[in-house]
C-alpha cells in the first residue's frame, strides 16, 4: 500500500503545530499588574505621615529569589526646595530598609512562590515647616529590580507612586 505525501507530513505536521501552541501560550499570571502602588493619603497637612504600599506580584513560574525596590522623589518634587518630608519607617515583607531623607529602599523578603505577592510600606512625615497649599505636592516613583529562575533571569522597571499634595491646615 502506498502512502500519500499529505500522510507522510501530517503527523509530524500536527505534533509541530501543537508545539507551537503551548511554547506561546502566555503564563496563567499574565494577567496580574507586575507592582500596585497606593496612597493612603492624597492631601497631607504639615506634620502628617503619609504611607506609600507597594505590591508585587511574581508573574514568572519560577520563585523569585532576590528584589530590590527603590522610592525617589520626582524632578518636580525636588525643585521644589519648601517641600519638606522624611522617610521615618518601613514595614511589611522586608528582610532590609533604608529610609534615608527623601528616599526610601527595601529588600523584599524572599522567595516569592510564582503567582504570589509580597507587600512593603514605606512611610514619611510632611515637615510641619514645610511649605504648603497652592502646588505643594510631594510625588515619588520607584525602580524595581528582582530575579528569578534561580538567579538566571532578571527584570526591572519604573513605575509612578500615586502622590500627596500638601494643604495648609
Amino acid at each position: 500500500m502506498r502512502t500519500s505525501f499529505l500522510s507522510r507530513i501530517g503527523l509530524p505536521a500536527i505534533l509541530a503545530l501543537l508545539l507551537g501552541l503551548l511554547l506561546s501560550a502566555t503564563p496563567a499570571h499574565a494577567d496580574t499588574p507586575l507592582l500596585s502602588v497606593s496612597v493612603d493619603k492624597t492631601t497631607a497637612t504639615p506634620g502628617s505621615d503619609v504611607t506609600l504600599t507597594l505590591t508585587l506580584t511574581n508573574p514568572h513560574d519560577t520563585a523569585a529569589y532576590f528584589v530590590y525596590e527603590s522610592v525617589q522623589p520626582t524632578y518636580t518634587t525636588t525643585l521644589n526646595t519648601g517641600l519638606k518630608y522624611a522617610f521615618s519607617s518601613c514595614g511589611g515583607n522586608v528582610t532590609a530598609c533604608d529610609t534615608g531623607a527623601t528616599s526610601g529602599l527595601v529588600h523584599h523578603s524572599v522567595p516569592v512562590a510564582a503567582g504570589a505577592t509580597t507587600t512593603v510600606t514605606l512611610t514619611y512625615t510632611v515637615g510641619t515647616d514645610s511649605v504648603c497649599g497652592n502646588g505643594a505636592r510631594i510625588d515619588f516613583y520607584t525602580y524595581l529590580y528582582y530575579e528569578y529562575a534561580a538567579g538566571a533571569a532578571s527584570d526591572s522597571g519604573i513605575f509612578q507612586v500615586p502622590g500627596s499634595e500638601v494643604v495648609c491646615s
